[in-house]
């Protein structure tokens, strides 16, 4: 019998592996940040113009009973959370005030092997990494007998 060690599976599962990989159409999930913000009315021009521009989204707005506030509460993406309540706070001039946790995972639109947002994180990713920026084509994880 013949017996075969690490040194000639691995190299093999790994080419297999990567394959099964580009040919999957991955899917890239992101952290999504739930955002509670209280802020006076005349401020919420500034709150949904910081959401819009870091790919924010509005899901509730309810004035608070017995005062001038309004609760507003977004999902916002942890990637643009970064510098998000200094924004907000230079946008509204102080009035704003941001609370932020997790609540859940969000795929990102897009494949990661073709143009769109899952790409450009994916070659950012790459080259972070100090792996080639460009995708390596199928074709390399074939058989070569």
């Amino acid at each position: 019998a013949i017996h075969r060690g690490g040194g000639q599976i691995i190299p093999t599962a790994r080419r297999c592996i990567y394959a099964c990989q580009l040919t999957a159409t991955p899917k890239l999930m992101e952290p999504v940040f739930l955002c509670d913000i209280q802020a006076p009315e005349g401020v919420l021009g500034g709150i949904y113009s910081v959401l819009n521009q870091r790919r924010g989204q509005v899901i509730m707005e309810e004035q608070r009973l017995g005062t001038p506030l309004y609760k507003v509460q977004a999902y916002l993406p942890v990637l643009e959370s970064f510098g998000f309540t200094e924004k907000l706070r230079a946008e509204t001039g102080g009035q704003a005030f941001p609370q932020c946790v997790f609540d859940h995972w969000q795929g990102l639109s897009g494949n990661a092997m073709e143009s769109g947002m899952a790409n450009e994180f994916t070659l950012k990713t790459r080259t972070r990494k100090g792996l080639a920026a460009e995708i390596p084509p199928l074709e390399r994880y074939l058989d070569k007998l």
